[in-house]
This record gives structure tokens, C-alpha cells and sequence, in this order.
């Protein structure tokens, strides 16, 4: 119903119901300039237009003393929590513990905070995160999109544990998108021993794949070893879990154990084994690699091209092939879920017809 502007007052309307009543407002703007539309009541409960007339007054004596009217502040709509607030509190939770955590929002500033920063957490639904899955494919990578479907995910969870979210969490029944690109990919013997003469230049790159190899430390883990984190006498060493923000020992052979013997002599306690920054090392560890090893293949070739992680994932193959319990692997690994490590059993030796062979002579 349109409303019927007063005859007798500025900024008194009216409007007329089926049942004959009238339902009168008021009109104004408030301290912004923004144009304000009060309710303020029925004919039928005595309301006049000389009422409203003065109730608008009122408003408009609070508006030039820069003052919310009582009528709108009673109305205001309680103060809303932004994704964006909670996102960034995960953040901030994370940064001294976890090193990708810049990273990490930085994802989340370029892929998600337009979509849904803004958005008050209690009125997000699976549609508003439906829409980022929806827009993001065939843009990034089918894995990356679900990375970023998760991101959402976690985020959600850890404002629920703190109490600041109540609703179920409407990322949960988002369905991935299915991808198969699990790295399979580990450097044989051979491989091994190309890349290994191909270092003999790079000191820093040398000692980085040789660690990388012999304990299937992630690069960070390897970046951060010190020499105090070395036991000499029994080739073990303290690696850091920055995934996990564990600790876990790793070992290594002994030809291993006299490069280090020579290599740190002149570092002191806690200086790390490898001095260069990471970027670096990634930087130049990918042009050799690209150029040993990823010759003709595409760029997001998961499966097949050799990246930093294959060195971790060589590890863990050749425990595999020489037999090694999943459980030692899982423990040398610092997997926390066996799935993780099951991955590697079907490069463990068939020993099941010796074992079948004989079974009920």
C-alpha cells in the first residue's frame, strides 16, 4: 500500500488498511543523512497526526544534537559478527605457531574475503559457499578450490569451539570436487644419484636433499635444523613438525654423519644447518629439479613431476619397497593418521604367497 502523505505536517504519512484503520509514520533523516521510516501506530490505538508530528520533532532534536533517537536505538540491530572478524582471529591465533599463516590468509584475502568478509557469520548458509566453489572452477585447480571450500570450514570450527559461532557449520556438507592427484611420483636410485652429483656444486642444496632424503623431513623441518638439534653419536637428529607443531626424531647413515661431522664444525649451537631463506632454496631446488626431471610435462602434473616434496615422498617409497613396517614408516614420517601412511603399502614386497604357500601343511 502506498503511503499518504499529511495535508497538515512535513514528514507525516499514512497509509490505509483493508479494515478501514490508517497505519501512520513518520520520516526523517538520521545523523548520516540517510533517510529514516518510523512506524509509529494505529489510528485504532489513538495515534494522530499531531502525535506523529511531534514524535518526529523529537527525532529531529536528537538528530541535531548528534544523537540517535531512543525509538532507534532500541531498534538498532545488535552489533553482527563479520566472517572476516572471525577469519582474521584464526589468523592471528596461528602466528606464532605455524609459518605458513601468512600464506595462508593471504589465500583467504585473495579467493574468499570479497565473497563473503562482509557477511554476518550467523546468516552464512552452503549457498553463499556454494557460490565460491561454483566461481572458482576452471580458474584454479580442482584441489586448490577444495582447499579453499576447507579453509572456510576450519575457520567455522575453531569460531564454533570459542562460542562465537552456534550454527551447524553450513561448509560441512559442501561437497569436494573429485580430483586424482595424489603425488606418486619418488626418484629411484638412479634418479638419486643424478640429482646428488648435480648438487655437488650447491653446498646448501647438497646438504638440504641429503637431510630431505635420509629422514623425509618437509623443507621448513629441514630449514630449521640447528646444530644442537644433531646427536653425532647415534645419527639422530630433532626435527620440527610445523604442519603438526610436534617434534619427532629422525636418523640418518653414516655417510650422511661424516659430511655433517666436517660441515658444522664451524657452526655455533644454535645456528641452523642451512643459513639461506627458504625462498631460495625453493627457487633453485625447482629450476634443477624442472630441469632433471620435469622436462615436457605440464605444469599442474601433480602425479608425475618431481617437486620439493617428492624428496619426503622418496623417503617413505623406499622404506616401502625394503619392507618396512607401515607403523616405523608412519612413526619416521610423524604421521598422525595411518591413512596417511597406508598410501605407501602397496610398495611394500608381496610376501603373501611364501606365507600362503605352506599355510595348512
Amino acid at each position: 500500500m502506498s503511503k499518504i502523505k499529511s495535508k497538515k505536517y512535513i514528514g507525516v504519512y499514512y497509509t490505509e488498511l483493508l479494515n478501514k484503520d490508517k497505519s501512520f509514520f513518520i520520516t526523517y533523516k538520521d545523523l548520516s543523512g540517510k533517510k529514516i521510516w518510523q512506524k509509529i501506530g494505529l489510528y485504532s490505538e489513538g495515534i494522530r497526526e499531531d502525535y506523529c508530528n511531534a514524535k518526529r520533532n523529537e527525532a529531529l532534536n536528537f538528530v541535531r544534537n548528534n544523537e540517535l533517537p531512543p525509538s532507534i536505538i532500541k531498534k538498532k540491530k545488535k552489533e553482527i559478527i563479520t566472517f572476516d572478524t572471525i577469519a582474521n582471529q584464526y589468523f592471528d591465533a596461528r602466528i606464532h605457531t605455524r609459518k605458513d599463516t601468512e600464506k595462508e590468509r593471504q589465500r583467504y584475502i585473495n579467493h574468499l574475503k570479497s565473497f563473503i568478509g562482509h557477511k554476518d557469520i550467523n546468516d552464512l548458509t552452503a549457498t553463499d559457499i556454494e557460490k565460491i566453489k561454483l566461481s572458482k572452477i576452471g580458474k584454479l585447480a580442482d584441489n586448490y578450490v577444495n582447499q579453499l571450500i576447507f579453509m572456510v570450514s576450519t575457520i567455522i570450527r575453531d569460531a564454533s569451539k570459542k562460542g562465537v559461532f552456534k550454527n551447524p557449520n553450513p561448509a560441512q556438507n559442501i561437497d569436494n570436487i573429485k580430483v586424482d592427484n595424489k603425488r606418486e611420483r619418488y626418484l629411484t636410485k638412479n634418479e638419486i644419484e643424478k640429482l646428488i652429483e648435480k648438487l655437488q656444486d650447491y653446498p646448501e642444496l647438497l646438504l638440504f636433499t641429503k637431510l630431505s632424503l635420509n629422514t623425509g623431513g618437509r623443507l621448513n623441518t629441514i630449514l630449521s635444523i640447528r646444530k644442537k638439534d644433531l646427536n653425532l653419536e647415534h645419527n639422530s637428529v630433532t626435527l620440527t613438525d610445523h604442519k603438526n607443531v610436534s617434534t619427532y626424531t629422525g636418523y640418518y647413515n653414516d655417510e650422511l654423519k661424516t659430511y655433517l661431522e666436517d660441515y658444522v664444525k664451524t657452526l655455533q649451537p644454535n645456528d641452523t644447518l642451512i643459513s639461506s631463506h627458504q625462498t631460495t632454496i625453493s627457487n633453485k631446488m625447482r629450476q634443477i629439479l624442472n630441469e632433471l626431471f620435469n622436462i615436457g610435462l605440464d605444469g599442474d602434473d601433480r602425479k608425475n613431476r618431481v617437486v620439493i616434496h617428492t624428496l619426503r615422498h622418496t623417503f617413505a617409497s623406499h622404506l616401502a619397497i625394503k619392507g618396512v613396517p607401515i607403523l616405523t614408516i608412519q612413526k619416521l614420517m610423524n604421521h598422525k593418521d595411518i591413512k596417511m601412511t597406508l598410501r605407501y603399502a602397496k610398495l611394500a614386497p608381496d610376501s603373501g604367497k611364501e606365507v600362503i604357500k605352506d599355510l595348512y601343511l
